[in-house]
C-alpha cells in the first residue's frame, strides 16, 4: 500500500512539473498580443548604425493571436491607412508572416510576394522583426513595444 501511494504521489509530482515547465516554455516564446511599432533600426550586416523613431501621427499595430495575424497602418502625411491579414509561426529567432489578404497596395505586393520571413528577437514586452538580406546579413528592422 506504501509503495502505491509513493508511485501516486511520484507521477503527480511529475505530472506538475511537466505542466508547469510547458506553461512557461508557453510563454517565454509567445508574441501573442497586440503590438506597436515604435521604431527602426538600420544595420551594417550585423550592428545597428541607425535608429529611426515613428513620425508623429504614424502608427502600426499588429495583433498575433491563435496563430493568425493582422496589422494596420496610418500615414498621416499622405492620409493613407494599409493592412494585411494572415497566418504567422515562431520559432526561438524567426518570424514567418504569410499574409492572405490586405489593402489594394498589399493585394498587388503579394503578387510576387506573400510570405516574409524575418529573424526575430522577442522579449515579454518588446520584439524587433529583423530583415535580412540574400547572405543572411541584417538590414533593417522594425521594433514593437507591447500595448496589450
Amino acid at each position: 500500500m506504501k509503495k502505491i501511494i509513493g508511485l501516486v504521489l511520484l507521477m503527480l509530482i511529475l505530472i506538475s512539473a511537466a505542466s508547469t515547465n510547458a506553461i512557461n516554455e508557453n510563454y517565454m516564446h509567445s508574441i501573442e498580443g497586440t503590438w506597436e511599432l515604435e521604431s527602426f533600426y538600420n544595420y551594417d550586416g550585423q550592428q545597428v548604425i541607425d535608429t529611426v523613431p515613428t513620425t508623429d501621427g504614424y502608427r502600426q499595430v499588429k495583433m498575433y493571436y491563435n496563430g493568425k495575424i493582422m496589422w494596420s497602418r496610418y500615414v498621416p502625411v499622405d492620409k493613407i491607412g494599409r493592412f494585411g491579414y494572415g497566418t504567422y509561426s515562431i520559432t526561438d529567432n524567426q518570424l514567418i508572416e504569410t499574409i492572405e489578404y490586405g489593402d489594394n497596395e498589399m493585394m498587388m505586393a503579394m503578387d510576387t510576394l506573400s510570405i516574409f520571413t524575418f529573424e526575430l528577437q522577442l522579449s515579454d514586452d518588446k520584439f524587433s522583426q529583423i530583415s535580412l538580406d540574400e547572405e543572411g546579413n541584417r538590414t533593417f528592422s522594425e521594433n514593437y513595444k507591447r500595448i496589450d
